[in-house]
């Protein structure tokens, strides 16, 4: 049975985790670039059986799944996986199941990035690199608002590193409640208020119909000419030309993204070249220890698979 893991960019897939606990007819093969071309990705993947997927890196339409005949199981990491169609699978006779997912790094990325934003780690270090010293002013955490959009499993650790530090934590979503903003101890405010208020917003929300381009033009107007926005969520919840133009205008101070709505990044990509913007290549799960939960789940997801008794399926 042959096994492909996909997008292992940086070629850690078969360290990561034991595999030596599938069976001797698995045959695995590791795939670090990303096809974004159907037809050359059908012609890669047309002879594997089992697939396992990192992340949404590589998406499954039924479109694509109606031309992997071969394909009996895909394997996602994590337990939720929008980029395939789960429901195509099933119709199509192929079982898809999950890993665990310990989900506090990106918490911890956007903590960095915040760090980063408001004390200029990044553009002082290029400076000291460059033998000059002391280019600007940070600003402190302490006393300053941090709006939360989105206060689920991520955004309740983020609105806690934020207490930790001494600000003032809002939070803001369509379904928040007064009951959960209590429960993390912060203020439940309207979206104009949050975004009117904030010091620092951050990004915390699942990529749907309803918060595709949520963080719009209107969003950035609301902002304080000295605010930064932070989104370790999924690119498409901002809207890329509202971002653009605000930080080209200097509508905001600045911005810390790690998601983007094409990934990887094309070379000549616009974001690329904003001064103002701190961008990392979607390293908010990218931990040693997330990817050991990961390739280890899928792992043993292959292995009960092959022996008949698959495990933590999804259902559409």
């Amino acid at each position: 049975m042959r096994v492909a893991l996909l997008d292992d960019y940086q070629g850690v897939a078969l360290s990561c985790a034991d595999w030596s606990i599938l069976p001797p007819e698995a045959e695995v093969t590791v795939f670090r670039d990303t096809l974004g071309d159907q037809d050359a990705l059908v012609a890669r993947l047309e002879p594997f059986a089992v697939i396992g997927a990192m992340r949404e890196r590589t998406p499954f339409p039924r479109a694509l799944l109606e031309r992997l005949p071969n394909l009996k199981l895909l394997i996602t990491s994590g337990m939720r996986n929008a980029a395939i169609d789960v429901a195509a699978a099933r119709d199509l006779g192929i079982t898809v199941c999950g890993t665990a997912s310990p989900g506090h790094a990106t918490a911890e990325l956007t903590w960095g990035l915040i760090l980063a934003l408001a004390r200029r780690i990044v553009s002082e270090h290029e400076a000291l690199r460059q033998g000059a010293w002391q280019q600007g002013l940070g600003r402190d955490l302490r006393g300053a608002t941090l709006g939360v959009v989105g206060l689920g499993r991520l955004g309740g650790q983020v609105a806690g590193f934020g207490q930790a530090f001494g600000m003032e934590v809002i939070a803001w979503s369509t379904n928040l409640t007064a009951e959960r903003a209590a429960e993390v101890g912060v203020e439940a405010v309207s979206k104009e208020d949050l975004f009117r208020r904030s010091d620092f917003v951050t990004i915390h929300q699942r990529l749907s119909d309803r918060t595709r381009g949520l963080v719009d033009a209107k969003a950035f107007s609301w902002m304080k000419a000295d605010a930064y926005l932070v989104n370790t969520s999924r690119g498409p919840i901002v809207d890329r030309d509202a971002l653009i133009a605000a930080l080209r205008e200097g509508r905001i101070a600045g911005a810390a993204i790690d998601v983007f709505d094409q990934e990887p990044l094309p070379r000549d990509d616009d974001l690329r070249g904003l001064e103002n913007l701190l961008a990392t290549p979607h390293i908010g799960y990218v931990t040693r220890e997330t990817y050991a939960v990961f390739y280890r789940g899928m792992a043993e997801g292959i292995a009960a698979f092959m022996k008949g008794t698959p495990v933590r399926v999804l259902q559409p």
